[in-house]
């Protein structure tokens, strides 16, 4: 990603290194989004997958609509139609998205019955007819996110054969999670945890193609560890280590991207929340939305539990207000003067 003079994201193409929040179901919403923004300006940030038809025909704003803060934030569209995916792909590109991304990793029942997600790694000429339905009809990069196989395939022709359908079909750059997805006998929970993590798989496919953006996922847990992925791949992303504790993002813009930054001020990112927080439950949205996602903020500190305790509780009351964020916060302060006496 690029910025311009007026510090505006630009839909450029990719320029290594990149360090990603991966895209997942149920959580990484506008809110959750506006959160790890709060830690890290540079981080790209992926929304949850959105089914194309529901982009089409469902309520976009709600689906799609997001703060021009969270910037450079990608949309993640699933399907297999090439003729609904680029009109998905246009809505989102009219939306200000600087990237479309598509699905062929999601190993869910629900994705399988829509024939799209990881059973697409089956069809690989479906998946560039998709890729160059899109290409034709926005700016902004188009990517794919997929695995190293499904099921009984070869990851050695399976994952080659996919990455070649799309390149030739114009895809900008390529995410790959460093697993197989077994489409029958595993759950999605169990998908991300069961079949073994091969990274092997996936440095050797940008050892092979040096000129191509190769981006890694799966299993990494700090960007320490993604700071290992990045001497071989050109983008690695971490996902429910992020969601779980969002403090691991505050050292990215440093070690990452090579950046002079003030150390993160949590009172300041609850202040921050508690504004968004006060803007979503004046439209008409409830607490509880927002700080879903922050439970996890100040994990293992002295109050983080008394911190979680009043989020789990008191935010999800009717009529609940962000005063119930500065309560929380106060908890943390008062458990670090407890731990420093």
């Amino acid at each position: 990603m690029a910025e311009d003079s007026k510090g505006q994201w630009t839909p450029a193409i990719y320029t290594a290194p990149v360090l990603a929040v991966a895209p997942m179901m149920d959580w990484t919403d506008r809110h959750c989004r506006f959160l790890h923004r709060q830690f890290t300006r540079r981080a790209l940030l992926y929304t949850e997958m959105v089914v194309a038809d529901a982009a089409i025909h469902g309520p976009r704003e709600r689906l799609l609509g997001f703060d021009d803060v969270e910037q450079p934030v990608a949309l993640q569209l699933g399907g297999s139609e090439p003729k609904k995916l680029a009109e998905a792909a246009r809505i989102g590109a009219g939306f200000g998205y600087c990237e479309i991304n598509l699905n062929v990793g999601c190993p869910s029942d629900r994705v399988q019955s829509g024939t799209f997600g990881a059973c697409l790694m089956k069809t690989p000429d479906i998946v560039a007819r998709c890729v160059a339905a899109m290409k034709e009809v926005v700016d902004v990069p188009v990517t794919v996110k997929c695995r190293i196989g499904v099921d009984e395939q070869d990851p050695g022709p399976a994952l080659d054969g996919l990455a070649q359908a799309v390149w030739m079909a114009g895809a900008d750059a390529l995410w790959v999670h460093a697993r197989k997805a077994w489409l029958q006998g595993l759950s999605p929970k169990e998908n991300r945890e069961v079949p073994p993590l091969d990274y092997e798989r996936v440095y050797r496919l940008k050892q092979e193609n040096t000129s191509r953006f190769i981006g890694l996922n799966g299993g990494v847990q700090s960007i320490a560890e993604a700071l290992v992925h990045l001497d071989h791949a050109d983008g690695a992303m971490i996902g429910r280590a992020a969601y779980q504790n969002p403090g691991v993002l505050a050292e990215v813009d440093r070690l990452v991207y090579g950046e002079a930054v003030d150390p993160v001020d949590p009172g300041e990112i609850i202040a921050a929340m508690a504004e968004h927080a006060g803007r979503h439950i004046a439209a008409g949205g409830r607490l509880s939305h927002v700080t879903r996602h922050m439970v996890g903020m100040f994990h293992g500190q002295p109050g983080a539990r008394r911190f979680r305790q009043i989020l789990s509780t008191e935010a999800t009351r009717p009529g609940a207000g962000p005063e119930v964020l500065t309560k929380a916060h106060q908890a943390i302060t008062q458990g670090l003067e407890l731990h420093a006496a």
